[in-house]
């Protein structure tokens, strides 16, 4: 089996909400570990059906070497889940998953480029047939736009600071690895505490080069085409822009706005009908025992949401 090591986060959580059964079709939109598809096509068992897909062509290859035992039951496919209209057709799922997380494959093998942990590329492609890298970005993008890509996709306070180093450096040659970029963001911030000071320089890199927020805005109204009424997206984010942007996207369906008597001001009266309850108001998230197994899911938070 392929070397893919991924912890699942909030399995029971997930299964538990989208109530899957033999006579129905699920989709898993970031397939990556196939931990939640497993279980949803054992909860579906003996004839539910599941399709996958995921962008990282290493994730479906083991995808579909987990998955073997349910032979006839599922299909996976290599493309980004914002694309699931070219696959898929409208009203034909009953439940959907999209687990937005990196892979802890992906961070853990060096060659792809994730982590500040080891010597690596300045890659960051979760697709690899992809062009752009973030060694490209962090090499030939201006300074206001890395300073504006630190700021906005990492939550980074001394962005421009940063981005003003990394002009300054790469005058002397192009910055390559993961340790260069790592070494130069410690030496701006300093360092204190057990975080790594250029934690928030890399996840923004990430959010760019993938184009994560762009794909997600897109790929929430394309998954929701292909669910059929009364089916349920469940979306596990893990930092503060995805859950902003699910949160928001749940709230027009559902013409949610929060404004104090909205109901009886015409204002905020909306022609269209209601196309979505949320299954529960607040963010559902990992119990403690599954926080200290896997720390990884610390951040993570689940929203789900029913068509109507």
């Amino acid at each position: 089996m392929s070397k893919f090591e991924h912890k699942t986060v909030l399995l029971t959580e997930v299964v538990t909400r989208l109530e899957p059964n033999p006579k129905g079709r699920y989709l898993d939109g970031t397939v990556g570990g196939a931990g939640h598809a497993a279980a949803i096509l054992e909860a579906s068992s003996p004839t539910g059906q599941l399709f996958g897909c995921d962008q990282d062509g290493a994730a479906v290859q083991v995808a579909n070497e987990r998955l073997a035992r349910f032979s006839g039951r599922f299909e996976i496919r290599q493309i980004n889940f914002a694309d699931i209209g070219t696959w898929l057709g409208p009203g034909e799922i009953d439940g959907a998953v999209l687990d937005l997380g990196v892979s802890s494959h992906q961070f853990d093998v060096p060659e792809r480029g994730f982590s500040l942990r080891f010597a690596g590329p300045l890659d960051m492609r979760m697709d690899e047939r992809a062009e752009l890298t973030a060694a490209q970005l962090v090499n030939e993008l201006p300074e206001t736009d890395l300073a504006n890509i630190f700021y906005r996709y990492g939550g980074e306070t001394r962005s421009r600071a940063i981005a003003r180093e990394v002009v300054n450096e790469r005058r002397k040659g192009r910055i390559t690895t993961t340790l260069q970029l790592a070494e130069l963001v410690e030496r701006v911030m300093g360092r204190r505490g057990r975080t790594h000071p250029a934690t928030k320089v890399f996840q923004a890199l990430r959010i760019a080069v993938n184009d994560e927020l762009g794909r997600l805005e897109q790929g929430l109204h394309e998954v929701w085409k292909v669910l059929r009424p009364g089916g349920r997206l469940a979306v596990i984010t893990f930092h503060s822009a995805e859950a902003r942007m699910v949160k928001a996207f749940g709230r027009e369906k559902a013409l949610d706005y929060r404004v104090e008597g909205a109901e009886d001001r015409p204002e905020f009266r909306r022609p269209k009908e209601v196309e979505l309850r949320w299954i529960e108001r607040k963010a559902i998230q990992p119990t403690r025992a599954e926080v200290l197994e896997n720390s990884r899911s610390r951040s993570a938070q689940l929203r789900v949401m029913e068509k109507l």
